[in-house]
């Protein structure tokens, strides 16, 4: 959770408290959330998640990603079919991410998936008792159309 807008949970409480918000989200039609899990044995090693925007065609699309599976495809798999999802059956006109200036991985990652960086957010989470930046990221329907076209 080293780029993530929360610390870690110190113990399954504050983890239970984040599972039930999640769930609530979700019940009021404010985010869709999927487990990203192996296909091998079908054991969950992180989530994917779309942030709906309250009227508007747009979402936030976010990940988390247990760190022995980072750099194995997974991420870049979930990220792409919930792009899919998103701009197929949801017919959002936008996606939009967030990520920490440092974090190199994601960067890459949605930089491969046709996101463009268009903004800085200088100290906007206050995380541990550090400020820290955020990258914002968008991505177009149409430009991820055309990119599959190819």
């Amino acid at each position: 959770m080293r780029y993530w807008s929360s610390t870690p949970h110190e113990d399954e409480g504050r983890t239970r408290e984040a599972i039930e918000s999640i769930i609530a989200e979700v019940e009021r039609g404010e985010a869709l959330q999927w487990a990203i899990e192996r296909r091998d044995d079908g054991r969950v090693i992180g989530s994917i998640t779309l942030m709906l925007a309250d009227g508007q065609p747009r979402a936030e699309i976010g990940y988390i990603l247990g760190r022995e599976h980072w750099g194995r495809g997974f991420a870049a798999e979930a990220q792409g079919r919930t792009i899919e999802y998103a701009f197929g059956e949801l017919g959002l006109h936008r996606l939009e991410a967030d990520t920490h200036p440092d974090n190199h991985a994601s960067t890459r990652s949605l930089e491969r998936l046709g996101f463009r960086r268009e903004g800085l957010l200088r100290e906007r989470w206050l995380v541990g008792g550090e400020y820290g930046d955020s990258v914002l990221w968008g991505l177009l329907a149409e430009d991820w159309r055309a990119r599959r076209r190819r």
